[in-house]
This record gives structure tokens, sequence and C-alpha cells, in this order.
């Protein structure tokens, strides 16, 4: 309401008006008339019409809720109202700016709806909101109101503690929760000051600006290793320990299988088998079989733990598992889907033991053409287990254990994968930064993992059980009505960031064709090879990534771009993957004659397993960046080559060439000129003299600090 209409209404009403229902009921609606998108409770009310007597206060109250039973208002909070126009209920998620207002982004609307900061009414960032759309359009955008939360996306935060005499605060750490949580004193739980710590929100007064929450555990001090990681765990919701009781139900899991069982199974413990996994795995989920047969075709047998034989539906150690989604793989531990008993035990496909498998069969010719197939449950034995440089020895010596199998199905693998590309499929082999560490956790060494031959091996035959499995059941044959399934799927590029990314490259002389999907794959690959081993390979491939869409888990199926593969899906990790236990129960359910499931349960699961994937993902690369920030603690004034890896308003990312730690240049240390970002171009651009940082060029920084509690490296440049 305007300054101007405010005093009118005053002269109108007067300081000692009085009012009867009638003339009340007549000046509420006005005030709610004149604008329509705001909410008033009686308080407010009587503020404006300059009312102070209880008794006219108390009739406020009343012609509220006569209004409202009239139709001409809403209660949208409890004593709160506002006018019944055309405005609309949506329920939705609240992507929060920095500025402390947000955007709720809801199926139900075509554009996102602004919500003012003070009309969040305590919501907080992802959290899902019922908001009240008003009629009217502001500014070129809808605006509303958030009048309930329905679930929050988050209870726990991870903090400092901080504790004076008469109360403490928890302080979040980045940008979890806007308002540092008070903490009565006897809430804290033996937190001590400093410590980090997980606290829980308990109550938020309506008009109180800062929750009120409780200490529920107590990390210990900012900066050691156990702390930082458990604290990484916490701020993305994710867990870092089990219940004692999922423990106890994976305890009393036995072991042994029974002669009934094993007859009910197709006996592989007679057929060669191996696995092949990183030398320091525990949990081996996949093993290969091999034999070869009189007209000299390989039968290969891809055998995937049969986890959904223990993982039983509606048990605690089910809802665990769909819960956590995934395992999480940090730098210095996995944390795993499932207890370790199942993950590095019971399932496991240890070598010399007995074990229970899902299977996908096939029968390869010489050019590895899928000649049959068979899906089943079935029983191995597992004669050696190989480490990747184990394999990868017998591939390039010719000698070792097992030497005919590996290098037979070593040169099937090459013609799958020859094939795959011909179809389309892109080369995203970005390296892996790996961090030696000692026994303490500390970082020692960093060093890339490179995908070799032997790694291509079990990829190859992975992904042909992952497609085989989503066409099986997926691709109608004339034959059978499409069940419901779960598949992984990844979309086209968007047009736009694939058309920005090939303007940026061209400053690099590189080039990527994008008349056609086929033709962007073929270019795409030619520009990965290309990069190899080039300064700018890691700017281009990231950028190349972020151009591509996020694979995720769906029942619709559009295919998978980046394979080029009609039908994929996941069936051969379902110790660390929860959508290949459930793809694992279709299919068995499926084989079994059984009738389709829900596609709408389990769209929702799907849409669960993929969010919960992304915060492992998250929390993974959280973890990387403790530990370059440990690495380089000792290198602070040191300076180093780097390469710019990414641009934004507030600075430059810097990649330093010897290690492939990250860092960032402050754009307010660059005090040469004024510089301003450039966002088409990827640059910063100085203002008078027109100079230009820009992805991809090499840089000299000096280490300015390392923040561990931040995990933080900034830098500084240094003058050529």
């Amino acid at each position: 309401m305007s300054k101007k209409k405010k005093q009118t209404l005053k002269k109108k009403s007067g300081k000692n008006s009085s009012f009867n229902k009638k003339t009340l009921i007549s000046k509420i609606l006005q005030l709610f008339n004149e604008e329509p998108g705001r909410s008033l409770n009686y308080r407010q009310l009587s503020s404006l019409l300059l009312i102070k007597d209880s008794e006219t206060k108390r009739l406020i109250n009343s012609c509220l809720m006569e209004l409202s039973q009239q139709g001409d208002l809403i209660e949208i909070h409890r004593g709160k109202f506002k006018l019944k126009s055309q405005g609309a209920y949506i329920t939705g998620r609240v992507d929060l700016t920095a500025r402390g207002s947000a955007y709720i982004v809801s199926d139900e609307i075509e554009k996102d709806v602004f919500v003012a900061s003070k009309n969040l009414n305590h919501a907080l960032h992802h959290d899902l909101v019922k908001v009240y759309v008003y009629a009217l359009k502001r500014r070129n955008h809808v605006e509303g109101e958030v009048v309930e939360i329905v679930k929050r996306h988050r209870e726990v935060f991870v903090g400092v503690v901080e504790i004076s005499n008469h109360f403490a605060f928890l302080v979040p750490e980045r940008n979890q929760l806007p308002h540092d949580i008070f903490i009565p004193l006897d809430k804290l739980n033996d937190a001590k000051q400093g410590q980090k710590a997980i606290a829980k929100i308990i109550e938020w007064p309506e008009r109180q600006k800062n929750p009120i929450g409780e200490i529920v555990d107590v990390l210990g001090m900012p900066g050691e290793n156990e702390v930082e990681m458990h604290s990484i765990l916490a701020e993305y919701g994710l867990p870092y320990e089990f219940p004692e009781k999922v423990l106890e139900a994976a305890e009393i899991i036995p072991d042994e299988i029974s002669k009934e069982e094993i007859g009910k199974r197709r006996d592989f413990r007679d057929t060669t088998t191996f696995t092949i996994d990183p030398f320091d795995a525990k949990d081996f989920d996949d093993a290969l079989s091999y034999k070869k047969l009189e007209n000299g075709n390989i039968e290969v047998g891809i055998h995937i733990a049969d986890v959904t034989h223990y993982v039983r539906p509606n048990t605690i150690l089910e809802k665990e598992a769909y819960s956590r989604a995934t395992s999480i793989y940090l730098v210095d531990r996995v944390v795993p889907m499932l207890p370790e008993r199942l993950s590095n035990v019971i399932c496991s496909l240890r070598p010399n033991e007995e074990k229970l498998v899902f299977s996908a069969v096939f029968e390869l010719d010489a050019k590895a053409h899928v000649v049959n197939q068979w899906f089943g449950k079935a029983i191995i034995n597992s004669d050696r287990r190989f480490s990747y440089e184990e394999a990868q020895e017998v591939i390039e010596t010719g000698e070792g254990d097992l030497k005919d199998e590996i290098l037979t199905l070593h040169n099937l693998a090459k013609k799958l994968r020859s094939k795959r590309f011909q179809s389309g499929s892109i080369a995203f082999e970005r390296s892996e930064v790996k961090f030696e560490l000692d026994d303490q956790a500390r970082p020692v060494g960093v060093y890339l993992k490179e995908n070799k031959e032997s790694n291509q091996l079990i990829e190859e035959f992975m992904l042909l059980a992952n497609k085989k499995v989503a066409m099986f059941i997926g691709k109608p044959d004339g034959k059978k009505t499409v069940k419901t399934f779960v598949y992984r799927i990844h979309d086209e590029p968007n047009k736009e960031k694939l058309g920005a990314f090939s303007f940026f490259i061209k400053r690099f002389g590189y080039q990527v064709q994008t008349q056609s999907p086929k033709k962007i794959a073929e270019s795409m690959n030619q520009l990965l090879l290309d990069v190899r081993g080039k300064n700018e390979q890691t700017v281009v491939e990231t950028l190349a990534i972020r151009t591509m869409a996020k694979a995720i888990y769906s029942t619709k199926n559009i295919g998978h771009y980046g394979l080029a593969f009609d039908y994929y899906s996941h069936f051969t990790s379902p110790i660390r993957r929860y959508p290949d236990m459930m793809v694992h129960r279709m299919l068995e359910h499926y084989l079994e004659g059984g009738n389709s499931y829900s596609q709408d349960e389990y769209e929702d699961m799907c849409k669960h397993t993929s969010d919960m994937e992304q915060l492992a993902v998250n929390a993974e690369r959280a973890s990387i960046k403790f530990k370059q920030v440990e690495f380089m603690k000792d290198n602070v004034g040191e300076v180093f080559d780097g390469v710019i890896s990414g641009v934004t308003q507030w600075g430059l990312y810097i990649e330093l060439i010897a290690n492939k730690c990250e860092g960032m240049v402050p754009v307010r240390t660059l005090t040469d000129d004024y510089y301003e970002y450039d966002e088409a171009e990827f640059a910063l651009i100085a203002e008078r003299s027109k100079k230009r940082y820009t992805m991809g060029d090499e840089v000299k920084i000096r280490v300015v600090s390392a923040n561990l509690t931040k995990k933080q490296l900034d830098f500084e440049m240094v003058s050529e």
C-alpha cells in the first residue's frame, strides 16, 4: 500500500472513529482490495485502521471470520487472511537465492513463482511447500506466498557451536541455513565451544528470526579428518553409520546355501569364473564366467550378486537400503548402502566361495554378435580374484593365470566397444584424481587414475548386460505389452549449451558438428581425442560434460544418448545401487509371468534414487576438495603454474598443472583494473585495458591460504 493511500485512509477513519460491524466490514474489504496480494491479521488491520480499543479489535476478528465464511476472504494461515481472487494454490520446491528471496519450482505452473523473503514464512532451500499464487503479475513475474511447509528438505544442520553464559548458537556451515540456530543450554548435549556438531530444529516461532534447536550429535573439533568426513556426510543429509537394529538384522542372516535353493538355480560352479576389481575393493558384485562351445562360440556369463535374495521387501534392511539408495565413495572410505556383513561377506562374490547370483548369459560369435541369451538365478564359485592391474598385466604380456580366458574376453570387449562408438557412443573418460593416504588418512601424494584395457573389458560386458536386460523387458516384439521398468536415461544435449560450447572451443582451434545427434557424437569423440594431453584438456572435457544432460533413473524410457543405446538400465551393481535392486526384483517378477508394476510408484522411487545419487556425488566432490586443501596447506606462499578451469563473476578457478588441485583467485584481488564477467565468453574482461582471463588460459599463481574448515584454497595472480 502506498504512503499516500495510507494517509488518505487515516484521514477517512479518523483517530477517534468508531465502527459498527457493517462499516468495519466495508473498511476491511477496502484495505484488502487496495493490495489484493497482501495477507493481513486482525492486529495489522487494527494498526492500519488506527483502532486501539480491544472491543473493536475483537469485532475485527469477528468480521474476518464472517468474510471468510461468505467467501470474500480466505484464511491462508491461522488468523491470517487474504482477498479471495483468481489466485491458486500450488505445491513446489523452494529454490532460495543469495538475497534471501526464492523461486518456487513446480510442475503445476509454467513459470517459477517468485516469493519475497518476508513471505517465505521460514521455508528453506529445497523444502516442499504449498504456495498461494497471487492473481496479479508484478514486474513480469508471478508472485506468491508460502502458506504451508509440506516437507522439510532437511531437518538437521552442521555447524560450529558458540556458547555464551546464558545461551548458545549453532552457526551453520556454507549456505545451509540463512540464520544461526538458537540452542538452549540444556539442549547442548555436552557440545563444547568451537566444536562441530549437528543440530535439529525443534521449533521456529512465527515471529522469531532464529529457529530453536537441539544438538543431536557432536562431531568434534574442526580440521580433524574423521570430524570433517562426518561433517561432509551430515551436510548433505547422508548417513555415516548404521542404526543398531539394521546391523542386528544383517547379523542374523544365514550365510549357508541350502540344497533346495541350489536346486532352483542354474549351476555355474564348474564353469571358469573370475572377478576383476580395484585392488582395495571388498564388495565384489560382478563376476564373468567363460565357456568355449562346440560351435566355436563363447558363452559369457555376467553374474551379479543376488542381493534381493537376502534383502527382502518391507524389512528393516530393505527400508535402510532404499533410504540410502547408494553407497558413497569418499576419498578415505566407502559408506556402504548395505551393512558390511552383506556387502563385503554374504553377497560379495569372493573367490573359492559358493555364491548366489542373478545372471545374464550370452553366446557370442567371433564378431561379438549376441547369438543367444538367458536371464535367471544361478550359483557360482569364483576361481580367481584379479585386480585391474593384474588383469592388465595378462593383457599386455599374454601371460598369467587364465590368460586364454582373459585374452579372448578382451578381444570380444574391443569389438563390442568399437561397435558402440560406431553407433554414436561418446567416450567420456575423464581421469579421476586419487590421493595416496598415510595411516592417518593424510594425503601424501596425488595421482590420476587411468582407464586401461582391463577396466574397459569389465565395462563392456557390464554395458552389454545392462542394455540387454532393458531390451528384454522394454522392447516391444509384437507379442507382449511393455511393462513398467526402471531405465537409466540420458537426454540429448541442450542446444543453447551446445552452441555456447561450440563457440568457446573455436578459440582453441576445435569444432563440434551440430547437424544431428550422430554428428555431435562423432565430432565430440574426435574432440576428446584431440585434446588429450593438451593444457586445455581438463577445461574442454569439463565443459563438454556440462553441455550434456544428467543421466537419471526413470520408468519413462527415452534411451541413453551418451551411450547411444535405445534401451539401458542398471542391473550390475546391486550391492551399491538401489535401482539395480529394483531392476532385479522386476526382472525376477516378469520372468515368472508377473503383471506389470505401478508406473507411478516406481517413478517416485526413481526420483528418490536419482536425488540421492546426486547428493552422494556432491559429498564425494566435497571430500576431494577437503583433501586437496589438506595436501596444499604446507605450500602456502609457493608459486605454481595453473590453468583457468572456471570463471564466475566473483573470481577465477585455477587448476594446478602439477597436482590437479583447484583454488580460486577472487576478483577483488585483481587490482590492476576493474573486471567484468562476460558469461558468453566464459571470461573476466578488464574495463580499461581489455585484458581477458578466460577458461583454458595458462597462469601463474601463489597460494595465499588453505582453509580446511571452509575446504577452500585461495590463490593470487603472480605477474609474469
